[in-house]
């Protein structure tokens, strides 16, 4: 399928969730994103902050189980349509966006890029790693700017069941997909 076919169905099969059942899956894929990676104190996570209303993932169980282990957390902010990385604390102040995203009050880029891991938002993502989001391309744009050593690893309420027929040369595919059932290793480099 087509990107923009498989977006406009991914985001139909989210809507179709209750706000329970997002919980319920958000918490599934929370436990297997830490049996699998087992996050320790000192490790650096870019990770993103859920759009409600599109019921994305509820990252939140990530960034207080990290913040409360003294793991780095650092979220996505866009200024000046580039995407840059906010690290955040207990106390960070947030406001919501032109896109109805909460983003830190902050504009301070934290300039480092040498994370363990980025958690990326998607709508769905192919048995290759290969990502659909919601076109706006600044995903793409930072993964080009992170370490090849860096685990990008996308977080979904489905499984991989359609291939991507769109997939463009400068795509950077991803290297791991959570789900609430699996956590599927696509391996693009070295470990």
């Amino acid at each position: 399928m087509l990107k923009a076919e498989l977006r406009k169905k991914y985001m139909q099969k989210r809507k179709a969730l209750s706000t329970d059942e997002a919980f319920l899956l958000s918490e599934k894929i929370f436990e297997n994103f830490v049996d699998f990676f087992k996050p320790v104190s000192g490790q650096k996570v870019h990770i993103f902050i859920p759009i409600e209303k599109f019921k994305e993932i509820d990252t939140q169980l990530f960034i207080n189980y990290f913040l409360s282990r003294n793991i780095r957390v650092f979220v996505p902010k866009i200024v000046d349509a580039k995407l840059i990385s906010v690290e955040i604390f207990k106390d960070t102040k947030f406001e919501t966006n032109n896109w109805d995203i909460s983003e830190p009050v902050s504009n301070g880029d934290s300039g480092l890029l040498d994370f363990n891991w980025v958690i990326t938002p998607l709508l769905y993502c192919d048995r290759k790693g290969n990502r659909v989001g919601y076109g706006k391309g600044f995903y793409d744009a930072f993964f080009e700017m992170i370490p090849s050593e860096t685990k990008k690893i996308g977080v979904n309420y489905f499984n991989p069941d359609e291939n991507i027929d769109d997939v463009w040369e400068n795509d950077i595919p991803l290297d791991y997909l959570v789900t609430p059932t699996d956590v599927l290793s696509f391996f693009n480099g070295s470990e």
